[in-house]
């Protein structure tokens, strides 16, 4: 008896990225002692985005890939940065 390769069923986890973390920073220079907040905010995190192809008959392509993980965002910075955005998977 041969072995097939179709594969009709996978069970996969995907896991989204975190957002970063915001920053917490003050305003500090010669003229102004103590200034107000000037932190950015954290950048979001990667989204994990599944695309059908109706030339793939089986999901032989996942069979072996049983974790997918996008990236997290990077933290804020000084004066209002905003972090970067993590990327996302397909």
């Amino acid at each position: 008896m041969s072995k097939q390769n179709f594969v009709d069923y996978v069970k996969i986890f995907c896991r989204s990225g975190s957002g970063g973390a915001g920053s917490v920073h003050f305003i500090r220079n010669r003229k102004t002692s103590r200034g107000g907040p000037d932190g950015g905010d954290g950048g979001r995190g990667g989204h994990i985005i599944l695309k059908g192809n109706s030339q793939l008959w089986t999901l032989l392509h996942l069979k072996y890939t049983k974790h997918i993980h996008a990236p997290n965002g990077e933290n804020g910075g000084a004066q209002l940065r905003t972090g970067a955005s993590g990327k996302d998977v397909i």
